[in-house]
C-alpha cells in the first residue's frame, strides 16, 4: 500500500493521523512503519537504521534535542557549542507572529521560516519584495504556526517546541548550480562522529544525491530516493572543517545528521536533524541500511 498514491492530500493524511494520536508510540510507530515500507520492524533488537530511528522516536529522550529543532534556539546552541557565531546566517527578525514582521526594513530578498516547522515544510522564500501581496503572505505563514507536527511524526524532539514564532533570515544564492538551488551536506554523525556523508545538489531540476564514507570516499552505488551522480561532485576544499563542526554540533547524541551549505568555500550551518525522513526509506543496496545501523548505538 502506497498511503500517498492511496490519499493525495497531504492535509488529509495529517487530519487522519492526528485522529489516532491517542495510539501510543510503541504501537503507531511500527504501524507506520509497516504501511510505507511493507515490513515490520524489529523494536526489540533493531538493526537496520530505519528500525533504530523508530527506536530513537519512542523512547530516547534528551532536552537539548528540543531547542536544536527549534529554528531560533538552535543558534544559541551552535554558537555556544563551536564559540563563534561566523557560520550562522544572517538574522534580520524574530516575531511572535506574521503580522509582527516589518517589511519595510527588509532587503529585497529574504526568507521566511516558522520556528516550529520540519521536514523542509514552513519556508517561505521572497526573491523580490516588490511582487510580494504582505496580507497573503502574513496569513499563509501564521498558519504554520502551531502546528504540532508531533501528532503526525511522533518525532518526541518536536513534541516540547517552546514557542512557535516566525523568523526572517538573509536568502542563501549561489550560482553555481543551473537552477539557483545550494548544495547541501549532511553529515551523519554518531555519538559525535562523522560515519556518512550525502549531498544534494541541483534541488530545483536534476535532483542528485550521493553519499560518502568517513574517509571521504564516493559510494556509487548507494541511493536512497533520488538518482545518484554519473560522477561524483568534488567536495569543498574546506571540507574536513565541515567534519570538524558537524562532530562538535553532534557529541551530546546517538545520532544526530549536522547539515551545512558551502558558498564559495563561506560555510553557513543549516540545521540538526534527528529523524532522516522519519526513518521511513528504502535505501538501495538494502545492505546499506544495516551498514547505517550497525553505528547506532541506542542508549
Amino acid at each position: 500500500m502506497n498511503i500517498k498514491r492511496l490519499i493525495h492530500s497531504q492535509a488529509v493524511r495529517h487530519a487522519i493521523l492526528r485522529a489516532f494520536s491517542w495510539v501510543p508510540d510503541r504501537l503507531m510507530l511500527p504501524m507506520q512503519y509497516y504501511i510505507v515500507l511493507h515490513r515490520w520492524p524489529d523494536m526489540k533488537s533493531p538493526k537496520r537504521f530505519t528500525e533504530k530511528i523508530q527506536c530513537y522516536k519512542a523512547f530516547y529522550r534528551n532536552e537539548q534535542m528540543l531547542d536544536c529543532v527549534d529554528k531560533y534556539a538552535v543558534r544559541q546552541y551552535v554558537e555556544t557549542k563551536l564559540g563563534t557565531i561566523q557560520y550562522l546566517n544572517e538574522l534580520y527578525q524574530l516575531c511572535d507572529n506574521a503580522r509582527e514582521i516589518n517589511f519595510e526594513s527588509l532587503p529585497q530578498k529574504f526568507v521566511i521560516k516558522t520556528t516550529d516547522g520540519g521536514n523542509g515544510d514552513n519556508v517561505y522564500i521572497c526573491h523580490d519584495k516588490n511582487e510580494i501581496d504582505v496580507e497573503a503572505t502574513v496569513a499563509l505563514v501564521d498558519s504554520w504556526r502551531n502546528k504540532k507536527y508531533y501528532a503526525v511524526s511522533r518525532e518526541w524532539a518536536y513534541k516540547g517546541a517552546k514557542k512557535s514564532q516566525v523568523i526572517v533570515e538573509q536568502l542563501l544564492e549561489s550560482d553555481e548550480n543551473a537552477d539557483g538551488s545550494i548544495d547541501d551536506y549532511k553529515f551523519m554523525c554518531f555519538n559525535g562522529k562523522f560515519r556518512y556523508l550525502w549531498v544534494d545538489k541541483n534541488r530545483y531540476s536534476d535532483h542528485r544525491r550521493g553519499f560518502w564514507n568517513e574517509k571521504l570516499e564516493f559510494l556509487p552505488g548507494v541511493r536512497s530516493d533520488h538518482p545518484t551522480f554519473d560522477v561524483a561532485p568534488n567536495l569543498p576544499e574546506n571540507i574536513t572543517e565541515m567534519v570538524a563542526l558537524a562532530e562538535k554540533l553532534s557529541e551530546d547524541f546517538p545520532f544526530a545528521r549536522v547539515d551545512f551549505y558551502n558558498i564559495k568555500g563561506k560555510i553557513y550551518f543549516g540545521e540538526i536533524t534527528f529523524y532522516p525522513w522519519s526513518g521511513y526509506v528504502q535505501y538501495s543496496p538494502d545492505e546499506f541500511d544495516f551498514e547505517l545501523g550497525s553505528n547506532f548505538q541506542l542508549l
